[in-house]
């Protein structure tokens, strides 16, 4: 065989295969719910409002933002690590100053593969150094496609690659050993050619095993799966985990939940198309991936269920199903941590910033003047009672001054966030306990009070919620405060620019 038949049997078939797997993207999984992170951090003296922009591809650096307030803070160290493990550590990096607002910090930390992180912040000012770390979840929820002249500048590299490594291996083949005789000449040519294919299919194999692991990181995550059966009002969940090899995905378990505020899993049932029935549930677990709940009574017609759990290595998930809800199901009373709301439907058009509850009572929103996308907020509202006046008989609810949902009526985004922030309180409580504090008591102990069992003092009316929508389009908010024992849920839209 002469070297053009070689060049046109072996390199050319490599370099298509080798420029295929480079170019060709894959198809990314998401889970329900904004990726972003948004926390109100208090450690000492130093407050932080801290918003994390998840990269959509992993590995990928998260950008990270703070605004500082209280005590000045002089610098922001910020690092990142893997939160069970702490593997894959990365070396602490100094956030910049914003200019024109030295009270603003950004920084990036690197996120190397998909799981449950924290991200640890080292505060420096005059008075002293504090720490605090936030959970973030971390997967692939899409896949940069590569421009074409950047796929042609891939391919001549490669090509020059396979020429560069199979000449190598055919000089040291065929150059190794001196041969006169022609025969014994014409055998070390074709022994070369041996080992420049040999080369070749090195490389090509090389390639393809970095592509399976890119494919690996950028697809592996596929969302637990949820089975809604209604018998009666007693609704069965079934939480399916898909083993390895389903389409790429990794085994995970269906059983290795953390309480969160109390309970494995909070469901929202929200009736669909027009949310004007919103119902938060508390399923218990009757066994490995099998939850129940006693339904309330409710109006009947197609729900859409948000089902949030948190794996026991932090990584929060929220599991999506449909289920109908027939006219003549019997229901109960909702349990003390059960909470129910209605509101005019959507197609009435939007909801103010007042929401008259049926006790009387109202919830008020001191609505921003515009809400744009991508852009962190600390959403405030206030629980007034009959009289217009602040609500006096403030109660914690589930442990915390009140709990929100934010969904994109759409369905596309879901979010159940807490007045400390988006990140759920399991994955926070266990970066505390990682980071060696105590029991897991949260670190910044007046943010996340809603931990703290202790109130010494009457609880406010007022109750904010860091977050940013993670796309325009609208939105129903769903609120829920505690007084007494009433839990009161009180609804708002917005339109997000």
């Amino acid at each position: 065989m002469d070297a053009d038949k070689f060049m046109r049997r072996i390199y050319f078939p490599i370099l298509l295969l080798v420029w295929l797997l480079v170019i060709i993207p894959g198809t990314a999984l998401a889970h329900v719910g904004s990726r972003d992170v948004y926390e109100q951090v208090k450690t000492g003296p130093y407050r932080l409002f801290i918003t994390v922009h998840v990269p959509s591809v992993v590995p990928g650096p998260a950008t990270v933002a703070v605004q500082s307030s209280g005590a000045k803070a002089d610098a922001i160290d910020i690092s990142s690590a893997l939160m069970t493990s702490m593997a894959n550590s990365a070396a602490a990096v100094t956030m910049s100053k914003t200019p024109d607002k030295p009270d603003n910090f950004t920084g990036n930390v690197w996120l190397s593969t998909a799981g449950s992180w924290e991200i640890r912040f080292t505060i420096s000012g005059a008075e002293g150094k504090r720490t605090a770390v936030i959970p973030v979840a971390a997967v692939a929820e899409s896949n940069m496609t590569v421009e074409r002249s950047l796929a042609f500048t891939l391919g001549l590299l490669a090509l020059l690659l396979l020429i560069g490594t199979s000449g190598i291996a055919i000089a040291w083949r065929r150059d190794s050993r001196l041969a006169k005789d022609p025969v014994l000449a014409r055998g070390l040519r074709l022994r070369s050619l041996g080992a420049g294919a040999t080369a070749v299919i090195a490389v090509a194999l090389l390639a393809w095993a970095g592509t399976v692991w890119w494919s690996n990181e950028a697809n592996g995550y596929r969302p637990l799966g949820l089975n809604p059966v209604l018998e009666g009002n007693r609704l069965q969940l079934k939480v399916i985990a898909y083993s390895a090899g389903d389409k790429g995905a990794p085994s995970r378990s269906n059983d290795d939940f953390l309480p969160d505020d109390g309970h494995l899993m909070h469901l929202y049932m929200i009736r669909w198309p027009q949310m004007d029935a919103v119902f938060h549930l508390h399923p218990v677990r009757a066994a490995a991936g099998d939850f129940r709940v006693s339904l309330p009574t409710m109006p009947a017609g197609e729900y859409r269920l948000f089902g949030d759990i948190v794996h026991q290595n932090g990584f929060p998930e929220t599991l999506v199903a449909n289920i109908s809800v027939p006219a003549d199901m019997p229901g109960g009373s909702p349990t003390a941590d059960d909470a129910e709301g209605t509101a005019q439907p959507l197609s009435q058009g939007m909801l103010g910033d007042s929401f008259k509850l049926p006790d009387g009572y109202v919830m008020v929103w001191d609505r921003p003047a515009m809400v744009r996308a991508n852009t962190a907020y600390a959403f405030r509202f206030r629980l007034l009672d009959p009289n217009g006046q602040p609500a006096t008989d403030m109660q914690p609810y589930l442990g915390m001054a009140g709990h929100a949902a934010f969904v994109k009526t759409d369905g596309s985004v879901f979010a159940h966030t807490h007045p400390e922030g988006s990140a759920a309180m399991a994955a926070v409580m266990l970066a505390d306990k990682n980071n060696g504090n105590g029991m897991g008591m949260p670190m910044n102990m007046a943010t996340h009070s809603g931990e703290m069992t202790m109130h010494s003092e009457p609880m406010s009316n007022v109750v904010e919620f860091p977050y940013g929508f993670p796309s325009s389009g609208r939105y129903r908010i769903f609120i829920q405060m505690k007084h007494g024992t009433t839990v009161e849920t009180g609804t708002f839209d917005v339109m997000v620019e």
